[in-house]
């Protein structure tokens, strides 16, 4: 068991975006007329005492720590097939989240955020993830299984994190990432059925930045290469994290956290930074902007680069979604601060200080300038090239002539339970995981129509495997908005609306099988609003048999964890 003195040293104090109130909302109806909103259920701020509540922007900002692989080396002895493993252990761990209180969280490596992977495009990539959680749940009373979903890759279907593939405490599961794409920020996270909300608000989420020659030399690197994962929280008064999903809707907290600590201060030099934006919430969808009024600069979504960089002066964003944007601090004093506020969508929940997310304050330039970039770039090659070489589309490149099959997608709620076209996947379940939404075959180009006809909800809905090229929406004059016009894997379906998308069945070399789609607000997500395709095949690779998890007999702590240097806390 982790010690406090080597969680803390690992950086583990810090905050997590958790947990929901011993003293729960009153459910609202479970079906509301059409096309109306229900009322927002009354919910209860955190029970801290005035001493241990966050004030904003008193924390400091802290990135989470990078690890380095305990193996590396080429396939076969060859230079041209790089490959570096990785070994992560799924653990409970204590952190000080809040003044005076600490808490006990499960996180990997018992960290929250988890350590950081860089990996690059080229370099397949082992993942040795060991379930040392104790039996019981921390937030939820059953068995404390896991799985892990490394969102946004190719991976295929044995290793993508498929809800049914667990890792019982114990055992442990050797994940295997192929990292062909396109550099992007993925991130990984669990997806166990039925807890996956609960085991994420737990800690278990981590930034997986995937990298490539083209990105190294168009976008800012380093320090000033940033990874913000935000998230919200609620407290119990010792400071113990609870669970409340209001009725299977969902949960806003009232403290916001950015890499774990609540309103956090960063120090930032005068020069053009990069922030990889991620919402780990499991609920709460955001609307970023700068105190300030300027703009920020979109140069990628999801799933890559975007090819023509978009001046937004806030964006909406739910959860899972990825933006990179950039901001240029050269135009500011040193001294100034400037806040990245929460403008907030419909059907959230908001509290005094959520229309905080965290501060910037600018310091004096000094120390090397490695990483950073001179001017705001107005466009960006993604080297889409490559995908043709492989026989694949650059995903921008996609157009409605090349669909082999258009299908339509309807998100519902009906008897209490969220639903893709009236199906959930307790209906997969009891069909022997046969019940498929689509059957593309590989590289099939295809043109989703996604409805968000629930009533008055927001649905960011997440589709494995693919990259998709967002072609319209019933609001914003039919056209994506200004943030979406890069590869998108997350598509945020706001009340009423509808979103059509153009995706390729890419697998890479290898033959595909079965993939999930589902709600990223996690609690609808466990109740029931999931439903999955195949390409090809449905029986191929399938996930749960073809590489199990197995007991792990090495000791804990035969994998210690190496970090990279870090830099100092607030910048």
């Amino acid at each position: 068991m982790t010690t406090r003195r080597e969680i803390f040293k690992l950086g583990a104090v810090s905050a997590l975006g958790l947990a929901g109130m011993k003293n729960g909302a009153e459910d609202a109806p479970a079906t509301p007329p059409a096309g109306t909103a229900p009322a927002p259920p009354p919910l209860k701020s955190s029970l801290l005492a005035p001493q241990n509540m966050p004030i904003p922007y008193a924390g400091v900002f802290r990135r989470p720590p990078e690890l380095a692989p305990f193996e590396t080396g080429f396939d076969n002895g060859n230079p041209a097939r790089p490959y570096a493993r990785y070994a992560l252990t799924q653990k409970l761990g204590l952190a000080q989240f809040v003044p005076g209180l600490t808490t006990t969280v499960a996180g990997y490596n018992g960290i929250f955020p988890g350590p950081t992977i860089r990996a690059s495009q080229g370099t397949r990539v082992e993942v040795r993830i060991r379930n040392a959680l104790p039996a019981l749940g921390l937030l939820q009373p059953g068995a404390f299984n896991t799985v892990t979903h490394l969102h946004g890759s190719a991976s295929l279907p044995q290793y993508d994190g498929y809800a049914n593939d667990f890792t019982a405490p114990g055992n442990v599961k050797n994940y295997k990432y192929p990292n062909w794409q396109t550099a992007r920020t993925l991130w990984y996270h669990d997806h166990k059925h039925h807890i996956t909300a609960q085991n994420v608000y737990s800690g278990l989420a981590g930034f997986y930045p995937l990298s490539d020659k083209y990105e190294r030399a168009q976008l800012p690197q380093g320090e000033f290469d940033v990874p913000l994962m935000i998230s919200d929280a609620v407290f119990n008064a010792d400071g113990s994290l609870g669970y409340n999903d209001n009725g299977h809707k969902g949960l806003w907290g009232d403290i916001i956290m950015v890499n774990g600590v609540p309103w956090p201060t960063m120090k930032v030099k005068p020069r053009i930074y990069r922030f990889r934006v991620l919402i780990a919430s499991i609920t709460r969808s955001y609307r970023p902007t700068l105190s300030t009024g300027e703009p920020v600069y979109v140069v990628g979504t999801d799933a890559g680069m975007v090819p023509k960089v978009q001046p937004v002066k806030s964006w909406r964003q739910g959860t899972a979604e990825r933006y990179e944007v950039l901001i240029d601090f050269r135009r500011y004093k040193t001294g100034q601060m400037i806040e990245l506020r929460n403008l907030s969508n419909k059907n959230n929940i908001d509290f005094a200080n959520t229309g905080k997310i965290m501060r910037f304050e600018v310091v004096a330039d000094s120390g090397p300038s490695a990483g950073s970039i001179s001017s705001i770039p107005a466009t960006l090659d993604d080297g889409g090239a490559l995908n043709a070489a492989r026989g694949g589309i650059a995903t921008m490149s996609l157009t409605p002539a090349m669909a082999k099959v258009k299908r339509e997608m309807k998100l519902l709620r009906a008897g209490g339970q969220w639903t893709i076209n009236g199906v959930t996947w307790a209906d997969v379940e009891k069909s022997g995981f046969s019940t498929l939404f689509g059957n593309p075959q590989p590289y099939d180009v295809e043109q989703w129509t996604i409805t968000n006809a629930s009533g008055g909800w927001f649905h960011p809905l997440h589709v494995h495997l693919v990259d998709a090229k967002i072609i319209g929406r019933n609001t914003n004059g039919g056209k994506p908005f200004a943030w979406e016009t890069g590869p998108k894997d997350v598509f945020y379906a706001g009340e009423n609306e509808s979103i059509t998308a153009l995706m390729q069945f890419d697998t890479g070399a290898e033959q595909g099988g079965r993939y999930m789609i589902h709600c990223h607000n996690l609690v609808h997500e466990d109740h029931d609003m999931m439903v999955q395709f195949s390409v090809g095949d449905w029986r191929t690779n399938d996930p749960v048999t073809t590489d199990p998890p197995v007991f792990d007999p090495t000791p804990e702590g035969s994998f210690p964890p190496v970090y990279r240097p870090a830099l100092p806390p607030g910048t």
